[in-house]
């Protein structure tokens, strides 16, 4: 029997490549001349989907969300946290550096169903307020309490953390990202292996 379903997962997994490839080439369009997009970066059928407002310097200079300094935090505190690395993806809610909200919402809809992931970890008051004003199907409101798991759908649930860029350069900045963040740890230790 498992046969069967990893036959399954495959299937589900090479059609969200495609799905994700062509989103990426579709945002790679839309840039035009003179803007650089930042794409989604992990798993394409990630358990975690980790979720920033907008790209930084490092993200625009290599085109890949969660690219430098922040990616570089994030690894570390999923190893300090036991996460699998390879079960997460990261976006950005806007795909430039001067990005449109409005442009940017049917994209991280998309990458949402892409995705599909059991729990999505907002970072920052921008990226919630965007994530709110997607009106995904069957959604919640996702409310600014950090460290709290809530839900967003039915099958996805939501992280409120402090955006990862702000809280970098500071030790109590870092403090508060790390106790709301370390909820996840928890939660991964819950999820059922495969």
């Amino acid at each position: 029997m498992p046969a069967v379903s990893d036959e399954i997962f495959e299937k589900y997994l090479q059609k969200a490549i495609a799905e994700s490839n062509e989103l990426g080439d579709e945002v790679a369009r839309a840039a035009g001349e003179g803007r650089v997009p930042v794409v989604g970066s992990g798993h394409p059928l990630a358990d975690v989907m980790l979720l920033k407002y907008a790209p930084q310097p490092s993200e625009v200079q290599e085109g890949v969300a969660f690219y430098g300094r922040a990616g570089q935090a994030i690894l570390k505190s999923l190893q300090r946290l036991r996460v699998d690395p390879m079960a997460v993806y990261g976006t950005n809610c806007l795909k430039f550096v001067d990005g449109d909200p409005d442009e940017a919402r049917p994209w991280l809809v998309r990458e949402l169903h892409i995705v599909q992931p059991k729990i999505v970890v907002v970072m920052g008051e921008e990226a919630l307020a965007f994530l709110n004003a997607l009106e995904f199907p069957l959604s919640s409101t996702v409310e600014p309490t950090l460290g709290e798991r809530q839900p967003f759908t039915p099958t996805i649930e939501a992280l409120y953390v402090p955006d990862i860029d702000a809280s970098l350069d500071e030790q109590p900045a870092k403090t508060r990202f790390w106790n709301a963040f370390k909820t996840l740890g928890p939660w991964w230790a819950e999820q059922p292996p495969y």
